[in-house]
């Protein structure tokens, strides 16, 4: 009795030619990953932290010393925006000037200058609503000498 053949499946020979193909299917796969993550990333970066990080190094003490003396200030000076995306600071008392900027953070964007007027409460009001978004405002609030600078994230 003979039996049935096996079906068996027999597989194209693994010639240079295949073998070639591959190679260049797997490199040409990575490649055009490779190119577009580095169109993507280069497309949204929104430039640098420091232009110069020897100078930025330099003054670094400094600038920890400028912390201290402002956190030994006490104020709380809480930022926020209010409905109509107006900044709005709230000091802790009379006597304050606060000036300030405000830059998207991925410099789509143009940077806004912002205007403040104090109201009733204390608080201060700019006078310009912020576009929809997310803002980075770098405030300064003074009274007399002294000084303190904020930089916030608002959305």
């Amino acid at each position: 009795m003979q039996s049935a053949p096996s079906p068996t499946r027999r597989l194209a020979p693994l010639t240079g030619r295949t073998v070639l193909a591959m190679m260049i299917g797997f490199f040409g796969v990575v490649i055009t990953v490779n190119i577009a993550m580095a169109r993507l990333a280069s497309g949204t970066f929104g430039g640098t932290v420091v232009d110069n990080s020897y100078v930025a190094s330099q003054r670094y003490n400094g600038w920890l010393a400028q912390a201290r003396a402002q956190d030994r200030l006490g104020w709380a000076t809480p930022v926020a925006l209010d409905a109509a995306r107006h900044v709005v600071v709230a000091v802790p008392g009379p006597g304050f000037a606060v000036s300030g900027s405000a830059h998207h953070p991925l410099g789509r964007a143009p940077d806004q200058a912002l205007q403040f007027k104090a109201d009733a409460a204390g608080r201060f009001v700019a006078t310009t609503p912020l576009p929809a978004g997310r803002w980075q405002v770098r405030l300064t609030i003074t009274r007399g000498g002294d000084v303190k600078r904020l930089a916030e994230v608002l959305a």
